[in-house]
């Protein structure tokens, strides 16, 4: 049996700062359990130019496969970057093994499970502790005014339904922790059409357009994990809140927390979910 490697991989992204923060990520995971942890992507970040990322080309997740394959390594251990059970995990990374099967019979993946898992809290705990962040900056604090504190917790938006229901407990753990002087809502960034999406809603930019979220101060508590088109400060999200604020004719103040990869305490659930794949039964958990 060939050594075991360790892969963490997330979505995947054409801004060179995701796949930077993506290998450092990497390299705490590997501090922590001592074994090498490799970064790839599922798509995208191959894109970047290799100028940017110190003459170093991202790696996509089945090319990462194929080399090591024909390096003679053939198990693989990999820890998914992902909230929930995004169709990339449930749907486009077994599809892959099973085409790599093909020319690989011996491949053996195992998949670790996503970040939130019922019972763990410390998710909430980034996002509430990111929202304090901001509140001390903005000289509020986390003292109850006479209007609850409003916070818009916001993801992508996905088309599958447990993704979605993810961002909802988030959103409730949030409230818990952050007291009843704060208002937390669940929204996403985007959605589908049609009625069998509308577990997405309510969007964002709808959110902050509804009475008793137009006006005053809002938080946006960022529930992404690395910089991209839709989390970077000229991102989707950014501009979301930038046209509220100019349709609230300024009524509105909007301002986004940091991103979840940006916390310490996401190693630590990494290592707990990369310890959960390794203690598996050696055949039942393989993709």
């Amino acid at each position: 049996m060939s050594e075991r490697t360790t892969l963490l991989f997330d979505n995947g992204s054409l801004l060179p700062a995701a796949t930077r923060r993506l290998r450092a990520l990497a390299r705490e995971l590997a501090g922590r359990i001592n074994v090498p942890v490799a970064p790839v992507s599922l798509l995208h970040s191959s894109g970047v130019p290799a100028e940017l990322l110190d003459g170093v080309a991202a790696e996509i997740l089945e090319p990462a496969l194929q080399r090591r394959l024909a390096a003679g390594n053939s198990e693989f251990l990999v820890v998914p970057l992902f909230f929930g059970p995004s169709g990339a995990l449930t749907d486009y990374l077994p599809a892959r093994v099973t085409h790599l099967r093909q020319s690989h019979p011996g491949l053996r993946v195992r998949l670790a499970p996503p970040l939130f898992q019922a019972g763990d809290g410390r998710l909430a705990e980034i996002l509430a502790g990111q929202v304090q962040r901001i509140l001390a900056a903005m000289e509020r604090g986390s003292a109850p005014g006479p209007e609850p504190m409003r916070v818009a917790l916001v993801d992508h938006g996905s088309p599958v339904r447990a993704v979605a229901e993810v961002r909802d407990q988030l959103a409730a753990q949030v409230g818990t922790r952050l007291g009843a002087a704060f208002k937390v809502a669940p929204c996403s960034m985007e959605r589908r059409p049609g009625a069998a999406y509308d577990f997405c809603e309510p969007l964002l930019a709808g959110l902050l357009r509804q009475p008793g979220w137009n006006s005053g101060p809002v938080v946006v508590a960022m529930q992404f994990l690395l910089p991209g088109r839709h989390a970077g400060p000229e991102g989707d999200v950014a501009k979301i809140c930038r046209e509220a604020e100019i349709a609230s004719g300024g009524a509105l103040r909007t301002a986004m927390t940091g991103l979840v990869a940006e916390h310490p305490l996401l190693v630590e659930i990494l290592v707990d979910r990369w310890r959960q794949a390794a203690e598996w039964d050696a055949l039942s958990a393989d993709l």
